[in-house]
């Protein structure tokens, strides 16, 4: 059986083995046409790696400004000010969606926000220390390395002077946004005053140093080729090798609505179901060694097409994305949610669970 699956593939057979995989590895594995052959051998490494749970948390979003210094070709949120939907919470707003957030379970709550050019770290530690505060229990993960990397900039403090600040004031850990692709050639092209791909990298390295561990994410279904998507999972493996600080990769799809990159017609269509499935069957094959757990944002996907992902070598469904304003009009408690991302993983015969933000198991679904 296992012959017939590795077939002519040295990749995949290596892949199997347990051995870690090269550049070459990876390009043959992702321009490999057999996708049947990809995600079944994806599958058999999660299975070794993690078993058959698939996890997810209560986690509410709140971005806290869409003002933003940079003008993202692949952004559809930014605002510069003028506009009548720009906006900028205080940190008591925050802190209030935050509570009502927590009355609805959530254990975590995932803030980011635009490159404010005006807004200082005393700010940011206001926001951080009104959360825990009346919410000591409630998980803060905030602050991508690109808005630390700006915030650096913008105020003059270094980057582990703010980390060790916002720590002190109630930082937990941080999410992966702002990663995008790493490579110089097609990060130019997507990205624009953003930090670069290295930067983020020696950024998000202090971080955990610091003892803040973070997520990491992969944004691809634009304009970039194999190579790019390669060279981004190999410094991710490297990185985490030092400071084995990552929890989770999440690659992110690229969502083509309102961005420059629709307008200027320089990507006409988002990412097939194929390539999708290819590009968490590849996460999951080139960090085998070195991180466990590779997530698979539904929201993106929608809930059939993530299935299928969680059988081409994801083991994460992120979590219940939710914010207090659209839950609320949408009336459900966060529990239906939760309920609902159980369901997904039962219905493919795997064992759901509810986690943490660092992957503790917090509730079983039975």
């Amino acid at each position: 059986m296992l012959e017939e699956l590795v077939g002519s593939s040295t990749a995949i057979e290596r892949a199997i083995k347990g051995e870690e995989l090269t550049f070459d590895d990876g390009m043959e594995i992702l321009n490999d046409d057999n996708l049947h052959v990809v995600g079944a051998a994806a599958d058999i490494v999660r299975k070794k790696l993690v078993g058959d749970t698939v996890s997810f948390a209560a986690s509410y979003y709140m971005n806290y400004t869409n003002l933003c210094a940079a003008s993202c070709q692949m952004c559809a949120f930014y605002r510069k000010g003028g506009e009548d939907d720009a906006y900028t919470l205080t940190p008591d707003q925050i802190e209030k969606r935050v509570a009502a957030a927590k009355d609805l379970g959530a254990t975590e709550v995932h803030i980011v926000g635009g490159f404010h050019p005006d807004l200082q770290l005393d700010y940011y530690e206001q926001m951080m220390s009104a959360i825990k505060q009346k919410h000591p229990d409630m998980t803060i993960k905030a602050f991508t390395a690109a808005e630390i990397f700006f915030l650096s900039k913008l105020t003059k403090n270094s980057i582990p002077e703010i980390l060790s600040r916002l720590k002190a004031a109630g930082l937990d850990s941080m999410p992966g946004g702002g990663a995008e692709l790493f490579h110089p050639d097609v990060r130019s092209k997507i990205i624009r005053g953003k930090c670069t791909g290295q930067q983020w990298l020696d950024t998000i390295e202090v971080a955990h140093n610091l003892g803040i561990k973070s997520n990491v994410t992969m944004l691809y279904g634009h304009i970039e080729k194999p190579e790019h998507v390669v060279d981004h999972l190999i410094k991710i493996r490297e990185l985490q090798k030092k400071t084995n600080g990552f929890i989770t990769l999440i690659p992110l799809k690229f969502s083509l609505d309102n961005t420059e990159l629709e307008k200027e017609h320089k990507v006409t269509h988002e990412s097939s179901s194929i390539y999708d499935l290819k590009i968490i069957a590849l996460s999951r094959l080139m960090l085998a060694q070195t991180l466990k757990n590779i997530s698979v944002y539904w929201v993106a996907y929608g809930t059939k097409l993530a299935q299928v992902a969680l059988s081409h070598g994801g083991n994460d469904l992120v979590g219940t994305a939710f914010s207090e304003e659209i839950y609320r009009a949408a009336g459900k408690p966060t529990n239906s949610s939760l309920l609902e991302l159980a369901t997904l993983a039962k219905e493919i015969g795997r064992k759901p669970i509810q986690r943490n933000t660092f992957f503790k198991t917090l509730q079983t679904f039975t």
